[in-house]
């Protein structure tokens, strides 16, 4: 039997392996509607963390949930941030300038 400690790294080294050949496989034009499929997915990811959080706060204590539950919400919330503003300045290229 495989620990499931070793099968879950196994799962998160394989992820990062297939992120990285997706992301630097893009096309350029297809980047910025990628990063704004990204804030989606982050956006779900912060209600995760927030719920790791809020169930290390019910069991009373300060456990390692509650660390990485905060380091994902920080996380997420910066990538959310910088998305938008990507977002942003790329919908702003498309629109006519006033002469």
């Amino acid at each position: 039997m495989v620990s499931p400690i070793i099968f879950l790294f196994a799962i998160f080294i394989l992820a990062i392996f297939v992120g990285y050949y997706v992301v630097w496989s893009v096309t350029p034009a297809l980047h910025t509607p990628l990063m704004a499929v990204t804030n989606a997915i982050s956006s779900v990811i912060i209600v995760g963390a927030l719920a790791a959080i809020s169930a290390s706060k019910i069991d009373g204590g300060l456990g390692i949930a509650n660390g990485f539950g905060f380091v994902a919400t920080v996380l997420c919330a910066v990538n959310i941030f910088g998305g938008f503003l990507v977002t942003q300045r790329m919908l702003a290229m498309y629109k006519k300038k006033n002469k």
